[in-house]
Formats: structure tokens, sequence, C-alpha cells
């Protein structure tokens, strides 16, 4: 059987995990009303949901983090506290608040403050800095911005920019959670400013429309600067329906974990937007720990977790003990989770259902693998097609008529996602950049897609398989080489710990050749390399298998723990970079010197 054959879905596939599963059927049907509600009701809002708990559950869990505990009924007080200090600093519906504050249970409460009034919260990054930062910062235009005094001096830092010295107003937001010896910093007090306010609701939370926006989530800038993803009401409620209540199945019984910083989707809409559809209770971390990781969860009696990127691969690769099973986690959900660790993370676990799915924050459809399928990104009930693409000319190939056609079953080509009154892009807050990401006259004339970047391999059954980003795809001997297949290689080998495969230019060359950052499981003089090159040619094409390879003692991450590969694409094989390069070489990997490198520049030496 064909890789291809093993990647695609059937009915009876899709039906038979969920035969026996109708006990969270309550889930599955509120889900389909939340959908319906979203579409139908103009003022349904992320405040509008939390007044309706704060009614009807008052005292169920809302918020946990360390040893404390908010009921919807206290969490919603404290939200109106806050709105009602923000009003009074002329705060109204459309404006635009930064918050610059770590994981803790104020930005959240913050967030619901803000939607409130019908204003957005821009979710900074709070691993930026400097010009980062304030590019992040200025590009929403806010109206002010709230600064936690864990990040007191990231800010200071730009706190002179043109653009950040224009906000009208900038608050301070202590920190009761650490020990933190910081001088007054002469910013108004926001908790002081809240503590006088009313805790009954607000007038505005009725005012507030389904279409307008939320808040703004940045992108993590590894190929640039940040742009700014527009998230409203209603997309950020479809995302906790279609993602907690249909694909999780979650009850009010059920407690989330999250140790994923709440600047990204994965916290504030996947984790959170689940909780708030489901009436769940949210158990936040300060961050993510391996070492600490199932003990947190166990504190919590977490029965879900979310996941991003490598976070998997982080709990795999600690030593195994009897805590790995001793918890009552039942499902998690997320993205990145490999194929090459999908089995493994499942068994030694003990977790029964694997949400992952695939979604952008500026993307306008998310697809979750609702029906607990094995190695899928999940599937989507909304129009989409898979085109074909060419390498070369690195655009959709066309066919004689002028338009692009949909691969087969089986086969990988690039995402297109339709955009409809359904299904709208919202785009970026540069117009320019979203109108970028945008094709129209796909297969009519007035049909328009968003272009995800993404190679997926269709599975069937309106499933997909991430495949590759389109910049991490190249081409080598005539041949298209996928990343993450190379990396899922490269992974299996028992002497690597992590890896990240990209494409290098070498001079005279056909294409890009690749190349491997490996970091390994113990020390870099004892890797075997030549058993690194016998397992690769035997599990890839020959084409497939990289030409080079350096050790990274460490992968550098973004703060959403996605690769940069940026840096290491401009070292190239070049060995005064500070890493050893090794260059495939008959059987092995041999280390290269400036003189080796002189000569592939030169086109000296065949590859």
């Amino acid at each position: 059987m064909s890789e291809a054959e093993r990647q695609t879905v059937s009915a009876w596939d899709v039906l038979k995990p969920t035969w026996d599963k109708f006990e969270r059927l309550p889930a599955l049907l509120k889900g389909i009303a939340v959908m319906l509600r979203s579409r139908f009701n103009p003022h349904l809002s992320i405040a509008a949901l939390i007044e309706q708990h704060a009614k009807k559950r008052s005292k169920h869990a809302a918020l946990t983090f360390d040893d404390k505990t908010w009921s919807y009924e206290a969490f919603n007080a404290e939200a109106n506290r806050y709105a009602h200090a923000f009003a009074a600093a002329d705060i109204q519906r459309g404006d635009t608040v930064a918050l610059l504050i770590d994981n803790r249970p104020e930005t959240l409460i913050l967030v619901a403050a803000l939607a409130k009034l019908g204003a957005a919260a821009a979710m900074c990054n709070t691993k930026q800095r400097g010009d980062v930062l304030a590019h992040s910062v200025t590009t929403v235009a806010p109206k002010a911005i709230v600064v936690g005094d864990e990040l007191a001096e990231a800010f200071d830092e730009i706190a002179d920019d043109e653009g950040v010295a224009r906000l009208a107003r900038v608050w301070r937001m202590a920190n009761p959670h650490d020990d933190l010896d910081l001088a007054d910093t002469g910013r108004v007090d926001l908790v002081a400013a809240a503590r006088g306010q009313s805790k009954d609701n607000p007038a505005t939370t009725g005012q507030v429309e389904s279409t307008d926006t939320c808040f703004y989530i940045f992108t993590s800038g590894t190929t640039g600067m940040p742009k700014a993803s527009r998230m409203s009401h209603r997309r950020w409620l479809r995302g906790g329906a279609g993602l907690g209540l249909l694909g999780l199945r979650l009850g009010a019984d059920d407690r989330f974990y999250c140790a994923l910083p709440l600047y990204h989707n994965n916290a504030l809409t996947v984790s959170w937007a689940s909780v708030l559809c489901s009436g769940a209770t949210f158990c936040l971390a300060r961050k993510f720990s391996v070492s600490n990781f199932w003990d947190d969860v166990r504190a919590h009696d977490a029965t879900v977790f979310s996941y991003i990127g490598e976070l998997c691969r982080y709990l795999l690769s600690a030593d195994a003990g009897a805590g790995d099973t001793q918890h009552r986690v039942r499902a998690v959900i997320g993205n990145g989770l490999r194929p090459d660790i999908w089995d493994e993370f499942k068994a030694r676990f003990q977790i029964g259902r694997i949400c992952e799915f695939y979604g952008a924050s500026e993307g306008n459809l998310i697809f979750v693998n609702g029906f607990n399928m094995e190695r899928t990104a999940g599937f989507c009930p909304l129009p989409f097609a898979v085109v074909a693409y060419d390498t070369d000319t690195e655009k959709p190939a066309l066919n004689n008529s002028g338009n692009m056609q949909e691969v087969d079953k089986g086969e990988i080509g690039l995402l297109l996602n339709k955009v409809t009154d359904f299904a709208p892009f919202e785009g970026y807050t540069d117009k320019a950049a979203g109108e970028a990401k945008l094709y129209r006259g796909v297969f009519k004339k007035d049909d328009c897609y968003f272009d995800t970047g993404d190679l997926v391999r269709r599975q069937g059954m309106r499933h997909i398989a991430f495949a590759d980003r389109l910049g991490d795809t190249f081409r080598w001997k005539g041949e298209n080489v996928a990343t993450t297949q190379v990396e899922n290689a490269v992974n299996a080998f028992e002497g690597v710990e992590e890896s990240v495969v990209f494409g290098v230019t070498v001079p005279g060359a056909d294409g890009r050749a690749g190349m491997a950052a490996i970091t390994p499981v113990g020390a870099p003089e004892d890797f075997d390399w030549a058993g690194l090159a016998k397992h690769l040619k035997n599990e890839l094409p020959a084409y497939a298998v990289p030409v080079f390879a350096r050790i990274k003692p460490e992968q550098e991450m973004t703060g959403t723990m996605k690769y940069r590969k940026v840096d290491l694409k401009k070292d190239g094989y070049d060995p005064s970079s500070g890493d050893t390069v090794y260059l495939l070489s008959g059987d092995s990997y041999q280390p290269i010197d400036t003189a080796t490198r002189d000569k592939l520049d030169a086109g000296e030496l065949s590859l």
C-alpha cells in the first residue's frame, strides 16, 4: 500500500471511531446551536456569553490560576469593574487597547472588560522587544496600553518611540502573583482605578455587535515584521463551537488546562473560546514547563489540555515515569503534532482523543479532527479547494482555460479556503497585505479564495493532512522535497532529539540542496553520522536525503514554538557561521572547512 493510500479516508473510517461516542451528544448539539446563533444573533459576543454564564451558573468555576479560583459570578464582576474604569477613561466601542501582560487572570479579565465596551484588545507578544514590539503596538493604532509590572522594562525600551509616545494613556497593571520590587512608574494604576467601580454589567454589552473586533493577534514575525490579524466576536464564537463543542465534545464538567501564551490564538481562541462556549473551567498556567507539566495538570485536575508546535515532543523527550498516566486527561487539542510521534504520544500518556486542527490566525476556515481519526489535520464542512501547485513558478498551476485545477484524493496541493458571507476573510490591519492573500476567479469569474500558503494532502471525506509551508518546500534535482517528510525521517533516527530541515542555495546547482539542523540526544562528538546516512537512504528517495547537516545544540524558536529558519537559511553551508557543517559524502556525512565551502561557491564540486 502506498503512502497516499495510507493517508486517505473512507466513510467507514469517519463513522467507526464515533459510533460509540454518543454519550457526549449534548456537546455536539450545543455546538450546532452556537454556530447558528453566531450567524443569526447580531449581538452575540464574548461579553454576552460571560454574562449569561454568570447568571445561569454563578458559582461554577470559570478560572483557576495557581491555587486560586474565580467563579463565573466573580470573574464577571471583576471584568465589570475594569470595564467601568475603561469607560471612565473614555474607552468606547471601536477603540483598541494594547495589552502587554504575561499569562495571568487579569489578562483574560481585561479582554472581557474591553469586550463589554465593544473595544478590542491588542494581544502584544510578550517575547517581542525593541523595534518589533513598537511596530506591533503601533500597527493597530491603540488609544491606550496596559503594561504589566512584569513587562515594564520591555515597555520602557519602546516608550520613546514616536508611535508609542502618542498613546493617550499608559496604565500600570500591578502583578499580585509575583514578588516584584518595582518602583512607582508614574503611570496610572489600573488596579486602583477599578477598585471602586461598580460590579454591575455595563449597558454597553447589549450594543456590541458580533461582527465587531474583539481582539488582534500578531503573527510571529518569522519572515519579517509581525502583522496584526483581526478576530471578530462571531469568528471567535465559531472557533469555540467548532473546536470545543463539535471537536472536543466539551461539557461544563471539563477542566481545560492551558500552558500556552495568551497572545496566541491557540490559547485565546482555541482554548478559552472552547471553555466559554461549553461553560467549562479554564485552568491557566503561567507558562509551559516540561518538568512541571503533569504535576500542574494533576493540581488543576484537568481533563483536557491544548498544545502547539513541539510541546508534545518536549513531553516525550522527558524521562518516562508513573506520573505519565496518573491524570484525568481524556482529550487534547492543538496543531503541529507530527505523524512520527502521534502514536507514541497517545500510547505513552494514554490520551483517548487527539483533536488536531488546522487553521491560521487570519484564516477564514478551520479543519478539526472531530471524528478522532489518526494522523489527520481534520475535517471542514465549508467550501475549500486543494489545487495543483507549480514549485518552479511558485504559483498555482493553470489549465488551458486559465483556471486552477484540483488535485486528486491522496495527492498534495495548495489549500485554498473559499471566502463567503458565512466564512468571510477578516484580514489584517494592513489592507494591501490582506488583499495579497486572496485569489479571485479561481474556478469561476466572481469567486474568491483565501491563500493559506500551505501544502496539504487531500485525504477524502473532506479531510486533509498538513504537508508543508510553501516556503519550506523546495525543489532539488528536478523533484519537490517536503521538509516535513524529511524531518520525520531524521527525527526517527535514534540519535536525534529534534531537527529542522530547509533548502539552501548552491551556486550552479539545480534548485536548493537540503540541509538538516540536528539537535542530538547525546554529545555531538558521539553522533553516528554514518548511521544517519544509512538510515536516511533507506527511508527517503535519493533526492530527498539532505546534502548538508549541522549540529544545533538548541533550536531557535519563536514565542509560539515555531522554528526560526530565516537565520539558518542565511548561514547556509558556511562553516564560519559557528556550527560545524557536514556534507554527505559516500556512506557518511563528513565535516567541511572553508576551502570546501569556497569550492562549492565556485561550482567546483558536484552534488
